[in-house]
């Protein structure tokens, strides 16, 4: 933190934002490995959600890494500071009042903790996207699997670089034999309990 800088308080809180909007705001963080479904998953709730009425803002890990996040690597360290400013990021957008959506391979349980650390506890919910290996190998959406096998990516997580699974998630989300619908609905169901 910079010593020449003091937080400001404005006038309007969260607590305001979130009466404006009718609803809580918290963060739902997606985590799984690549091709896992986070990020369909991810968008198809906020689908639901904004049919809901609900104010919602989703963030993705390609289109970070294309603006704010272009310059760091798939490096552990870069890795970690690409997670930490997503964090920052989500903590504005939840002050807004707004439930944002994540969705970001996030590998390091400690990135994840440290996440839970900036937004709140109360804020963050961990929803896993538990997907075999096999299962995402299959589905290689973006052909990564194949590129980091033939030794084309280096650092990819669960062939080169470790997959660190959530210990205890608010909510585990097992896709290998359960349809989208499925799964969608029940992440709706556990989420619209939260922003009561």
């Amino acid at each position: 933190m910079s010593l020449n800088t003091v937080r400001h308080d404005y006038k309007v809180t969260k607590s305001d934002r979130e009466k404006l909007h009718g609803h809580r705001s918290l963060l739902m963080w997606f985590t799984g490995l690549s091709g896992s479904g986070k990020s369909t998953l991810a968008n198809l709730v906020e689908e639901a959600l904004h049919k809901m009425r609900i104010s919602t803002f989703s963030l993705d890990g390609d289109n970070i890494r294309q603006g704010i996040n272009k310059d760091l690597s798939f490096a552990p360290e870069d890795r970690t500071e690409n997670i930490r400013r997503i964090a920052e990021i989500s903590n504005l957008m939840v002050d807004a009042g707004v439930v944002t959506l994540a969705a970001f391979v996030s590998p390091y349980i400690k990135d994840r903790d440290n996440i839970r650390h900036i937004v709140g506890e109360e804020n963050f919910v961990e929803i896993y996207i538990n997907t075999s290996l096999e299962e995402c190998e299959r589905r290689d959406v973006k052909g990564l699997y194949k590129k980091a096998r033939a030794g084309e990516i280096k650092n990819m997580t669960g062939v080169s670089a470790p997959y660190e699974a959530p210990v205890n998630p608010d909510l585990e989300i097992v896709t290998d034999h359960q349809s989208i619908e499925t799964s969608v609905q029940t992440i709706l169901d556990f989420i619209i309990q939260k922003l009561k």
